[in-house]
């Protein structure tokens, strides 16, 4: 059987008296997109903090690539290969492509001085061949923000891929896009996947998730309360699964 690239055991996390999160169990396997849905307030928030290591787990395990993690931290889930891609915000709109790319991780020489032309090359290649910018206005020296919010997704998409991420997670990407700029950011997951790699896909939007996911999980006052391969269930049905729970809690 094959190793799944990121489980969660029994998880559970408190905040005083609330329970964010109760016995939550959770996988995302190799090569596969996990969609994750729910209302606010239903605990993806608190999920996904514990998964980039800002929050430590009440109680529960957590494994990558089989093996059990403790103390996470988001240092340590960047070397475990896990990269969370937010909401444009997290670009700088005034710098071009190639330096957000390497904000903070810039690449050197051997003497230590900053290769601008190998991360310039660099960036060119993810942008063409892993991510499939193929319009002649978009290149390397592009300032960010002059994009739409599709591409602006494409750049953190590009720069979670180069840092060698094995898994992805979007953290409500298509808020604020148009239909045309969503289109474009659902071919960029299609890309992770072609990638080889997996992806965590948070998103209020059940057409969105629907159209990408392999697999949706439905979280529900903070309790995992239904799973769905999506080739084995229609839109429609999902949908009026999603209104059952989050009027009674459950899926009967």
């Amino acid at each position: 059987m094959e190793t799944c690239r990121l489980e969660l055991k029994h998880v559970s996390k408190t905040f005083g008296e609330v329970k964010a999160l109760e016995d939550v169990n959770f996988s995302l396997g190799q090569n596969e997109v996990v969609g994750l849905l729910g209302d606010n307030g239903a605990g993806k928030s608190t999920l996904i903090k514990i998964l980039t290591g800002y929050h430590q787990p009440t109680s529960g395990e957590i494994f990558f690539n089989g093996k059990k993690v403790e103390h996470l931290s988001v240092p340590k889930v960047r070397e475990l290969g896990l990269e969370a891609v937010y909401q444009e915000r997290a670009l700088a709109e005034l710098q071009t492509v190639w330096q957000n790319i390497f904000m903070g991780r810039e690449l050197s020489d051997r003497l230590g001085f900053l290769d601008i032309q190998r991360m310039k090359d660099e960036t060119h290649r993810l942008m063409s061949q892993s991510m499939g910018f193929t319009s002649m206005a978009v290149s390397p020296e592009s300032r960010v923000g002059k994009f739409s919010g599709g591409e602006k997704q494409g750049v953190a998409i590009v720069r979670a891929l180069f840092f060698k991420a094995d898994i992805i997670v979007l953290d409500e990407p298509t808020m604020g896009l148009s239909l045309k700029e969503t289109a474009k950011l659902v071919s960029f997951v299609n890309e992770i996947k072609k990638a080889g790699k997996s992806a965590i896909f948070i998103d209020h939007n059940i057409l969105h998730v629907y159209n990408v996911a392999d697999r949706v999980v439905v979280l529900d006052r903070g309790r995992i309360a239904g799973e769905f391969i999506t080739k084995h269930i229609t839109l429609n049905t999902l949908m009026e699964k999603m209104v059952r729970v989050a009027e009674t809690g459950t899926l009967n």
